[in-house]
């Protein structure tokens, strides 16, 4: 009896120490700072945004059309570990389709804080790019007794406040958005570290992509998209300019009614006036003043105007056969089925 239970003491101290040991090594690694944060991680680059969001401990309030003061469409996003309304946005891009790539993560320093708290640091590839995030944890009580549970001091979050010029349109990584207001800074929240290809490419409109990184959490960061008239849009509005010029041209009196061209002459006409073009106005644009529209500013074009006149002195008859310069300005709206309304300016 006695031998037996030296022999069972012996299993049971045996079995005591290698459950410590192995609580020690998983609170080490898989249960440290650096685990929890490369846990973390490991969900956004899987695309796994119920689980990130679960280990940072957000969560995002209903969305039912409630939008801040200011009228940006911004909806509360709450960290339930830190029981207090962080910040304030709308969480569109908080969308798994439109999550970065993240990978080769690696852990590059760890620090104890004097508060008992640790700042980790971590690189990866940040949607090809080298970059880095430091997060501060703390401890945040024990899992079955033993394992540690840990919290982020400052939630990964990060503020992307994004104006779109000329349209609501744009694509984040992909995946189409619309602003509550173009012209106008939108606050989205999105998670860090992320990154965002942002764009446009519509009928009549593209924009140069632009790059959002979000790599440190609690920031804000301002990004413009500034979306243009694409070649469709311009050309269609040069053939219809075009084609407008020359029903001007139509038109048998010196001073075509509705047109930017004319030639008043002191001395009678004999001939009939005949108009042709000399030289289109080459279409620009840039944005107009109203939301949705466009403007090609005064551009030189020339007509070419033949005609007899007899001078009302000696009643001698003389052709009048030049250009007659002159300048044209349209204004140009979007109208339904990708159609565009074309108003002169003059």
């Amino acid at each position: 009896m006695r031998r037996e239970l030296v022999t069972w003491s012996i299993v049971f101290g045996l079995i005591v120490v290698a459950f410590v040991t192995t609580v020690l090594i998983v609170n080490a690694t898989l249960f440290s700072a650096s685990g929890f944060v490369r846990s973390y991680l490991g969900a956004l680059s899987r695309h796994d945004m119920a689980s990130a969001l679960q280990i940072a401990d957000i969560e995002l309030a209903e969305d039912h059309g409630a939008s801040s003061d200011d009228g940006s469409g911004a909806t509360p996003i709450d960290t339930t570990g830190a029981g207090s309304m962080l910040l304030a946005g709308s969480h569109d891009l908080l969308r798994p389709s439109a999550l970065s790539t993240i990978e080769d993560v690696a852990l590059v320093s760890r620090e104890i804080n004097d508060d008992g708290s640790e700042t980790v640091t971590f690189v990866f590839e940040l949607d090809g790019e080298t970059s880095h995030t430091t997060f501060t944890v703390e401890r945040d009580g024990t899992r079955f007794g033993v394992f540690a549970d840990w919290k982020f001091v400052t939630a990964p979050l990060t503020i992307v406040r994004l104006t779109v010029s000329n349209t609501q349109e744009f694509t984040a990584n992909g995946s189409e958005f619309v602003t509550p207001a173009q012209d106008t800074p939108a606050p989205y929240v999105v998670l860090a570290p992320s990154s965002f290809e942002i764009s446009h490419s519509s009928t009549f409109l593209t924009a140069e992509p632009i790059t959002v990184a979000a790599t440190e959490p609690g920031g804000t960061i301002r990004a413009r998209l500034e979306p243009v008239a694409n070649q469709t849009m311009v050309s269609q509005v040069q053939r219809q300019v075009n084609d407008y010029l020359d029903g001007c041209a139509t038109q048998v009196v010196l001073l075509p009614t509705g047109c930017p061209f004319g030639q008043p002459m002191a001395n009678r006409i004999v001939t009939t006036p005949e108009w042709s073009m000399a030289s289109y106005p080459e279409v620009s644009l840039v944005p107009g003043s109203e939301t949705g529209s466009w403007l090609m500013p005064e551009t030189d074009a020339a007509a070419h105007l033949k005609v007899d006149v007899r001078s009302i002195f000696d009643g001698s008859v003389s052709s009048f056969d030049e250009d007659v310069d002159f300048t044209a300005s349209y204004l140009v709206t979007f109208l339904p089925d990708d159609q565009l309304l074309i108003t002169p300016q003059y």
